[in-house]
C-alpha cells in the first residue's frame, strides 16, 4: 500500500462511501480505485488527485496531504546513485535489499534521520 492509497483509504471509508460509489462519482473503475488504495497502480496523475479533493470535499491542510502523499507513492522506486559517493550506491542497495525486513519502528527512524538532515539542510547547516 502506498501513503497516497492509505490516506485516501481512510478519508473514502470515514465519508462512508463504498469504493463502487466513490469510483462512480469520480468517473473511473472500482477496480482503478482498489488498485490505488492497495499500492498496485503508479503514482496518480495531478488531474486524479484534483478529482479526489474536489469530489471528497477535503481543504486545506488534509487538500496538500493528498498532493504530497502523491507525489511520494510511487510503489516502484528507482535510485539513481551514478555520480555520488560510493557510500550513497552502497545505501541504496542495502535499503533495497533490506527494506522489506523492516518493521514500522525501523522505519520510522530512518523517515526522522532523512527529515532532520533535511531540516538541518533548509536551516543552512
Amino acid at each position: 500500500m502506498t501513503p497516497f492509497g492509505a490516506r485516501l483509504r481512510e478519508i473514502r471509508q470515514r465519508q462512508g462511501l463504498s469504493q463502487q460509489a466513490f469510483a462512480r462519482q469520480l468517473g473511473v473503475s472500482s477496480a482503478y480505485v482498489s488498485a490505488l488504495e492497495h499500492g498496485r497502480r503508479g503514482r496518480p496523475s495531478f488531474a486524479f488527485v484534483q478529482g479526489v479533493i474536489h469530489t471528497l470535499g477535503v481543504i486545506w491542510d488534509e487538500a496538500d496531504e493528498l498532493v504530497r502523499l502523491a507525489e511520494l507513492s510511487a510503489p516502484r522506486v528507482v535510485i539513481d546513485t551514478a555520480g555520488l559517493d560510493p557510500a550513497a550506491t552502497l545505501l541504496a542497495n542495502r535499503l533495497a535489499r533490506e527494506i522489506a525486513s523492516l518493521d514500522g519502528g525501523a522505519i520510522a527512524e530512518l523517515d526522522a534521520v532523512l527529515e532532520e538532515s533535511q531540516r538541518r539542510g533548509r536551516a543552512g547547516g
